[in-house]
């Protein structure tokens, strides 16, 4: 669904309870190389840094890659690097409507500005 100022977001169409699943989104791993051209190219919006040095990055299938930021996320995200999936789960209840987002710099924290925040 379209937003108003930020692109396509995610919706609930019921409430969800906190600590819901709402996907596990298998990815596609892209080598430091691959996400060098990606970095370059719209698709550096729709990926995820991945890996424990965070050198590689990961490009979400499902609905992962349109979650919208928020500091104040209802929902977080969990890498399986193993299993090479991403999975999104809710953190508090979710109203019927209500935009799902997760946080791009991960739990906890608040305060720090993302890509598009401070261009």
């Amino acid at each position: 669904m379209e937003t108003a100022h930020r692109g396509r977001g995610v919706f609930s169409t019921e409430s969800i309870p906190a600590g819901t699943t709402i996907e596990i989104a298998p990815v596609i791993v892209l080598n430091p190389s691959e996400r060098a051209v990606v970095d370059s190219t719209l698709l550096h919006d729709y990926i995820f840094e991945w890996g424990i040095d965070e050198k590689q990055a990961a490009v979400a299938l499902g609905y992962a890659s349109i979650y919208n930021h928020s500091a104040d996320a209802n929902c977080k995200y969990d890498m399986d690097f193993e299993h090479k999936t991403i999975q999104i789960q809710t953190i508090r209840e979710v109203a019927v409507d209500e935009e799902l987002c997760i946080n791009y710099n991960g739990d906890g924290v608040t305060d720090k500005p993302v890509w598009f925040e401070t261009k």
